[in-house]
């Protein structure tokens, strides 16, 4: 009996998916919810897993468009993973031998067939169901050891990085000859096969389809809403300090680090719940308000901008905050971000500071009206209580839709997060 390997529900809008890679070649076995290919949407990039055990047999080929409910493979019963029937040969071959005397030969032939047998890469020891699709292809293709790995990601996880690392170490380094060309840079594989270079030394890669998608809602934000940044600085000493004194024993207590975004969001709900508007949106003639705040948090990926959404984030404590933050990025980097959790979000946070930027003018995210960009902590000069100290700054930046939101509702929501982050002692009794 055989399985369909179809194209699962890819999130709301979703209908088609490009097949990027597959995973496992044709005739290969399976094991259930293994993955066996990938697919790229304009949103994310998703494993498909196997629906049942068996042998693969492929539909399509990488690089083809595909439906939602079509099948791109069928999986048929029986067979036996590879490393199974290698133990069984393995046990035929050897339990004879260990009741006779063995035999030793002088012929090159046989020492050197006696040696490639040998040599023969094993299968890495340990389970591979808990680590994340994009480690478990760089564990496969380097035939690496999970069990052998250090972990650096939150609870003892391995991250993609890690098992890149580890593969590096492995991998003997490749010494181009004078003779040789140098090896070309690697595309990812839905450009690879299609970059051209030109003789004045450009080249010509299409665009994913994620990066596609990202330029179509960018074009469309300035197309379709008035966009007004309005600028305001906020002194993070406070912040800093009361961090520096309690994210140990924080950690300790809800077993996750505490770091500056779960202030900014704690600031953000607040200032929210004082200014809808900014967690409404324009529908023609209408406004239309949000009761929940489900807010989106920019993560930098190898593939382009992902924003994953936090839903409900006003009924949060900064524990959970954190936690979920956290979990959203590596799920976000790893690509194990579930579909639903990258939309429906009512308002942005973007933090450039990551990166260095002192200021910035962040875009919408349509249909949201308002966006917070975050920026570097750069320590100047500040006059306080008519003395000059050296305090921790930080630039804020809001644009919003001034359809909806007026200059002065942006600027009371700047000035108000700006009270709760330079006494963070408000955000806690929300005054």
């Amino acid at each position: 009996m055989a399985t369909q390997v179809e194209v699962p529900t890819l999130g709301e809008s979703v209908t088609q998916a490009i097949l990027v890679k597959w995973h496992k070649n044709d005739g290969d076995h399976v094991a259930l919810d293994e993955p066996v290919c990938e697919l790229e949407t304009d949103k994310a990039n998703v494993d498909i897993p196997a629906k049942a055990a068996g042998t693969l047999r492929r539909l399509k080929q990488e690089g083809d468009t595909v439906a939602v409910g079509e099948s791109v493979a069928v999986i048929e019963a029986g067979g036996a993973p590879a490393s199974a029937v290698a133990a069984k040969t393995v046990a035929a071959t050897t339990v004879p031998a260990a009741k006779s005397k063995p035999q030793i030969s002088n012929s090159k032939s046989e020492i050197s067939n006696l040696k490639s047998d040998s040599s023969d890469p094993k299968p890495p020891s340990a389970d591979l169901s808990d680590l994340s699709p994009a480690v478990r292809r760089v564990v496969a293709e380097n035939k690496l050891d999970p069990a052998a790995i250090p972990p650096t990601g939150p609870g003892g996880r391995i991250t993609k990085e890690d098992a890149e690392a580890a593969a590096a170490k492995t991998s003997p380094a490749v010494v181009p000859s004078a003779s040789a060309p140098a090896p070309a840079a690697i595309s990812s594989p839905s450009t690879a096969s299609a970059a051209t270079a030109s003789s004045d030394g450009s080249r010509r890669e299409p665009m994913s389809k994620i990066r596609r998608k990202i330029a179509e809602r960018l074009v469309q934000a300035q197309h379709t809403a008035a966009i007004l940044t309005t600028f305001n600085e906020v002194d993070l000493t406070e912040v800093i300090g009361l961090r520096g004194r309690l994210k140990e024993q924080f950690e300790k207590v809800h077993g996750v680090g505490l770091g500056f975004m779960s202030f900014f969001a704690r600031a953000v709900v607040q200032g929210l719940k004082e200014v809808p508007k900014l967690n409404a949106f324009v529908d023609g003639d209408d406004f239309v308000y949000h009761d929940s705040i489900n807010l989106g948090i920019a993560v930098s990926t190898e593939r382009g901008l992902a924003v994953p959404v936090l839903r409900n984030v006003q009924d949060m404590s900064f524990a959970r905050i954190e936690s979920e933050i956290k979990r959203l990025a590596q799920a976000t980097r790893d690509g194990k971000l579930a579909l639903e959790e990258l939309s429906g979000g009512t308002f942005s946070i973007t933090n450039g500071g990551v990166f260095g930027s002192l200021l910035s003018t962040p875009i919408l995210n349509p249909p949201q009206s308002g966006i917070l960009g975050m920026h570097t902590i750069q320590k100047r000069p500040m006059v306080v209580n008519d003395k000059i100290e050296i305090r921790s700054m930080m630039y804020l930046a809001l644009s919003y839709d001034h359809r909806i939101v007026d200059g002065k509702e942006a600027i009371t929501f700047l000035v108000r997060l700006k009270q709760l982050l330079e006494d963070p002692a408000r955000l806690l009794l929300e005054i």
